[in-house]
């Protein structure tokens, strides 16, 4: 069955952009998180450099299929002609995913595959334009949120997924290769929701990168422990921060945490790419 995946997702991706020689890493803009008070994160404002969080969406090209990495919390379509921005209660959208990723060379139905940190509503707002794909997803997240009982708000952003392709990452290892080639692994990180995960992905020409869903929001929370009162099992993220970090070092690869706003400010954005 891996077999036959992995072949239809080189047949799919010559439908898109021609597939890269080596794997691309794309940062999309998928907006901003306008935070009043911290405090659901553990945090007062006097201990942050920024409050306001950043939504990133990734595009990872490899030479076997593409795979989109989280969809912001407010859907393309609340971007009407002509507006500025659009929002959804304290998200903020100036461009939409479609048009990011249009400016590379794809559209929604050129991606093979489909992976969510986590059920949360500001990284499942666009799902619904990848049904198409393979949604690839620990058991938990996906039964949590098709039975209506995760806390993502809005389970009509992410709907057609009840009928999209879908293949299990659970294993052993906690660790899900993508394309079988080590370079991109969903890495099982626990503890912020039931089925949390993060990404590595393996470069050619730059520093690996581990992308941190929400097993972090702010860079203050590794320099001071602090766990955020809303996750599921603190006692977890704890331990998968400590395994994380310990794979980080062993991969040399740099964290980057999602929703640094200032962090984020700094990188590549699409149509620009790490490789």
């Amino acid at each position: 069955m891996r077999t036959i995946l992995l072949l239809a997702a080189t047949a799919l991706a010559l439908s898109g952009a021609d597939a890269p020689k080596s794997v691309r890493l794309y940062v999309l803009d998928c907006g901003r998180l306008a935070i009043d008070d911290p405090a659901r994160l553990g945090f007062k404002k006097e201990q942050l450099k920024t409050v306001d969080l950043s939504m990133g969406c990734y595009l990872i090209a490899h030479p076997k299929g593409t795979l989109f990495w989280d969809t912001g919390a407010v859907p393309d379509s609340y971007l009407k002609p002509g507006m500025a921005k659009a929002s959804l209660t304290y998200g903020t959208i100036t461009k939409s995913i479609t048009s990011q990723l249009a400016a590379v060379g794809y559209a929604p139905k050129d991606i093979n595959f489909l992976a969510i940190s986590h059920y949360h509503w500001d990284h499942i707002g666009n799902a619904n334009l990848f049904a198409g794909a393979t949604w690839l997803t620990p058991k938990i997240e996906r039964d949590l949120m098709l039975a209506g009982k995760s806390d993502s708000r809005y389970p009509e952003n992410y709907s057609l997924l009840k009928n999209s392709k879908f293949t299990v990452t659970d294993n052993k290892t906690g660790e899900y290769d993508v394309f079988g080639d080590g370079t991109v692994i969903l890495k099982a990180t626990p503890g912020h929701t039931e089925g949390h995960t993060s990404l590595f992905v393996k470069l050619k020409n730059s520093q690996p990168v581990v992308l941190s869903g929400d097993l972090y929001h702010y860079p203050e929370e590794v320099t001071t422990g602090i766990v955020p009162p809303i996750d599921v099992n603190k006692d977890q993220t704890t331990k998968s921060r400590k395994d994380l970090d310990a794979y980080i070092k062993k991969q040399k690869a740099v964290l980057w945490i999602q929703h640094d706003l200032l962090q984020f400010e700094k990188l590549k954005k699409a149509p620009q790419f790490y490789e």
